[in-house]
């Protein structure tokens, strides 16, 4: 039997970051939070994060720089981002980078659940291809 996929919060706000890993794990989800981009790539569970979602206005690394930061190393984690709705620049900017999906921070429960159990779906079929045809 698998484990539930890894989803990692990153947020700085405390209250929030607990608020989504509660809905998260609401989900059956394994959760971990972080108060910052630069404690979760300090951590040791990079390799094993199936999913992010982060605050995109995070201080001091921001979640923009931190999803350059993965893809310069080659960590391709699929990324939902929460963001302010009147920040178009930083929409624009993650969506090039190479961002899943931008969600507006007053979007919902609902919302964020369906991005991550579409990410989590896609990404569980590839897995599942990919040892299908290893096997062949």
């Amino acid at each position: 039997m698998t484990e539930n996929p890894l989803v990692a919060v990153i947020d700085d706000s405390d209250l929030v970051g607990w608020a989504v890993a509660r809905v998260i794990g609401s989900a059956g989800f394994r959760v971990l939070v972080f108060p910052s981009a630069e404690k979760f790539i300090l951590s040791d569970q990079m390799a094993c994060t199936a999913c992010l979602v982060v605050n995109a206005q995070l201080t001091g690394m921001s979640g923009l720089q931190l999803q350059s930061h993965l893809a310069a190393a080659g960590r391709h984690i699929p990324i939902v981002f929460t963001i302010a709705p009147s920040d178009a620049k930083a929409r624009t900017l993650a969506l090039e980078l190479g961002a899943v999906d931008i969600l507006d921070k007053r979007s919902g429960d609902k919302a964020l659940l369906k991005e991550v159990f579409s990410i989590l779906k896609i990404r569980t079929k590839e897995e599942t291809n990919s040892s299908f045809s290893a096997k062949l």
